[in-house]
This record gives C-alpha cells, structure tokens and sequence, in this order.
C-alpha cells in the first residue's frame, strides 16, 4: 500500500465526522467523537497557487472540511475552486483577510479550525503537527517561522520587534506572532471574533486575545515556502498599522504595563524640571505644573483602561 495513502487514511480514521458509541458503551480515550477539522483559507486572487494546493490538501486531509474563502477575487480563484471538493464562501468585494478569516470561522462545522494562507507558503503535511497539539491540550498552536521564512529582511527585523513586543507584554515567550498558519478550538477562537480586525493583523490580534484569557498557546517550528504570486502587504501602510494594531492590543491586554511607564515618564520629567527652576529662580513653573498633570491623567487612564479590559474578556459562568 501506498505509504502516503496509509498516512492519509489513518489521520481520516482519526480526524473525521462525529459518531456515536453503542448504547451502554463507557466513555474512554478510544470511544469519545474524534476530532473534525475544518481547514479556513482566506483567498484573493490566488488561482495560481491554489491549482497545486488544494490537491495536496485534500490528499492529506481526505475527510476535512476545507473552506475558501473568496475575498473578491478577479482571476480565476472561483474556477479552479469549482473543481475541487471544497465549500467556497465568495465575498462581493474585497473586505480584507480578516474579514475573511471570520466568515470561514462562522461557517465552519469543526470542532477544530486550521487557518493556512492560500499562497502556497504552508505545507499541508504541517497540519497534522497542529493538530496533535491541539490534541494534546493546547488552545491554540501556531507554526511558527524562522528566519529563512520570513519575506525579506525588513519583514524579519519588523516581526522580531513585534514578537519582542508582544513577549514583554503579555509575559509569555511569543515566537511568531504575525504567522496565519495555526490551529485553535473552535469555540474558543470564536469568542475574539469581535476584537479581530478586518486587514491583515488577525494573527496578531487573536494570539494576545489568547494569552490574555489564560488559554493555552504554542508553537510549532515550519519552514515556510516562497509564495506563489505578488504579495497583498505593502510593507509601509501595514507596518504602520501593525504598530498600531500592537498599541491597541497593549491597551486591551494589559494597559498598565504601557499607562504606568507613561505616567512615571511625565512625573520625573515634571520633578526634573520643578528641581531645576526652583534652584535657579525659586518658583513652581506652568511646564512643571503641566507635567505633573500628564503624569496623573495618563496614571488615571490606565487604571479606566484597566477596567475596560476586565470587562471586555469577563465571560459567563
């Protein structure tokens, strides 16, 4: 038998449709309903490499349910979808990678999403080491890149600064914070479809969502293939808005850790300047005054910001 055929049946054997135990049957490890995956693939204008990916895919993963999600292409994406077996959800214009990465999540069945961009720079056979992860108790495991993944050097010193960032912020080791291919539990990853935003910065908006409600998050090592095609990113504009996106994500994970050295900022500046003009024309000057005043309203936004978050990631029950 084929070795790839065997490795395809035995991961549809494991990962596939839910079915019930017989009647007086005892809950164990062999007997609870086996996983279903849904595989997410926001698309636009990707005709060219889904023509080769969505083969190997669907050899790989025979019983998954594989969703494209067309963010209004205008090449051929919707005809070379058309002959595979997959769900294909078109958007009527463009809405961005996000938006698309919410709609594969709503109409996804599976108990267990795979996000992967639809370029051709992730390998199918990675999936299955998500997923195992997954299996093994994690919330959300996303594959991460080195260096030789990352498209170009200005993209991989960026994503170093972010993944720094991020790491000092939310106190967890974050290897690759801006990566679209990863694994999460459905119902989980749902309950931040909220926060994500519509452009390309998902990856980095749910994985700090992640971490800031106390769900699992790791990472698996990948090495990630040239895209097939002309990238969607123009590294200015959405650089600036990853920082941006960063900023946001600060004040909605942790705004202490951004208002407090803001405020302790203005008051030494305040105290250095009162300590100057005091010993040279003994009076309190308006810049000190100011100062002092940014120190304690910057203070008193983190501690509203505070609340705001609290609220935002308290959950029922």
């Amino acid at each position: 038998m084929n070795p790839r055929r065997a490795l395809a049946s035995g991961r549809a054997s494991r990962y596939s449709w839910p079915h019930r135990p017989g009647r007086g049957a005892k809950s164990t490890p062999e007997s609870r309903r086996p996983s279903v995956i849904s595989i997410v693939l926001p698309a636009k204008n990707e005709a060219a490499a889904l023509e080769n990916l969505l083969p190997r895919l669907r050899a790989a993963w025979p019983e998954a349910e594989i969703l494209i999600v067309d963010d209004g292409s205008t090449d051929t994406t919707a005809q070379v979808c058309a002959g595979q077996s997959v769900t294909v959800l078109r958007q009527p214009y463009s809405m961005g990678n996000g938006a698309a990465i919410k709609r594969g999540a709503r109409a996804a069945r599976g108990d267990i999403l795979v996000f992967m961009d639809a370029d051709g720079q992730h390998d199918p056979a990675d999936i299955a080491r998500l997923v195992a992860k997954i299996d093994a108790g994690f919330d959300m495991v996303v594959g991460a890149r080195d260096w030789s993944g990352q498209a170009g050097v200005g993209r991989g010193l960026a994503n170093s600064f972010y993944n720094r960032l991020a790491s000092r912020m939310t106190g967890h080791k974050v290897t690759d914070l801006t990566s679209g291919f990863r694994a999460a539990r459905a119902d989980k990853f749902r309950e931040f479809l909220h926060l994500l935003p519509n452009g390309f910065s998902y990856p980095t908006t749910s994985t700090m969502a992640f971490f800031r409600s106390a769900y699992t998050v790791d990472y698996v090592p990948i090495k990630a293939s040239a895209r097939v095609g002309k990238s969607h990113i123009k590294p200015l504009r959405d650089g600036l808005r990853f920082l941006l996106i960063i900023f946001k994500i600060a004040t909605l994970y942790s705004p202490l850790k951004l208002f407090v050295p803001a405020s302790a900022l203005f008051f030494l500046l305040g105290l250095g300047n009162y300590l100057y003009t005091f010993l040279t024309s003994h009076r309190l000057t308006n810049m000190s005054v100011l100062l002092f005043s940014a120190s304690v309203i910057v203070f008193l936004i983190g501690l509203i910001s505070e609340q705001i978050t609290a609220l935002t990631y308290r959950r029922d029950g």
